[in-house]
């Protein structure tokens, strides 16, 4: 444990001394932020659904961009080499950075917590679903987390590992509404195999043994897809 804290405390600093990272950062809170407030006046109501709505689709590609550094820039620099000759294994490695990248994504949404105070004192907030939401949002950050590590494990081009962690991320986002496209048989697989419903049923406050064992199975998925790349890149 001592070992995966110092990757994961190295990874931290690296992360926010990282221009990259408050640009990633700016542009999910503008984004929010305008999205959550041209609707929420629209509407006139004091709850944080759309925000939450909205949060799938926007991680899909914002936890992507703050992951995509994880391997792929010390497979370009080379100092992944440096790295193995310290006494650690893959697994605090790939764990360590997995943290870290968690850590991140729960701090991004910290800023947010601005919007439920905003509505409260507009109007009666039911405080239930917000903590179901923002629970959810960092189970869901996990997953895709854990799917960006992967992806950035694959490469040594950070580009290549936001493009093909932000295409896994918008699949399982987009899976769950796509079900047209797919036979009868099939529908309640990939219905499963859709982050959003999971997802949206946390934010409702459903604390459901199938939605977080869902999330469970995305994190150990994408870590053990991790390890066997960086075995191969040994």
């Amino acid at each position: 444990m001592h070992q995966v804290s110092h990757i994961m405390g190295k990874e931290l600093k690296d992360f926010f001394i990282s221009p990259i990272a408050y640009i990633v950062i700016s542009v999910f809170l503008l984004v929010t932020g305008w999205l959550f407030f041209s609707t929420f006046f629209v509407f006139n109501q004091a709850d944080m659904r759309n925000f939450f709505n909205l949060l799938p689709m926007t991680f899909a590609f914002v936890v992507p961009a703050i992951t995509m550094r994880l391997f792929a820039e010390e497979l370009n620099t080379g100092s992944y080499e440096t790295l193995l000759t310290l006494p650690v294994t893959f697994r605090d490695i790939i764990v360590g950075k997995f943290l870290a990248g968690v850590v991140f994504v729960s701090a991004i949404l910290v800023p947010t917590l601005v919007y439920p105070v905003f509505i409260a004192m507009m109007g009666e907030l039911d405080w239930g679903p917000v903590i179901g939401g923002y629970a959810g949002a960092v189970m869901l950050g996990a997953a895709f987390t854990a799917i960006g590590l992967f992806a950035s494990a694959l490469t040594r081009n950070q580009i290549i590992a936001f493009i093909m962690g932000a295409v896994i991320c918008f699949a399982l986002t987009t899976m769950d509404r796509m079900l047209f496209f797919f036979p009868t048989p099939a529908l309640n697989v990939v219905n499963y195999l859709g982050a959003s419903s999971h997802f949206q049923n946390v934010a409702k406050g459903i604390i459901d043994s199938r939605d977080i064992l869902y999330f469970l199975s995305l994190v150990f998925l994408g870590l053990y897809a991790a390890h066997l790349a960086m075995q191969e890149k040994k």
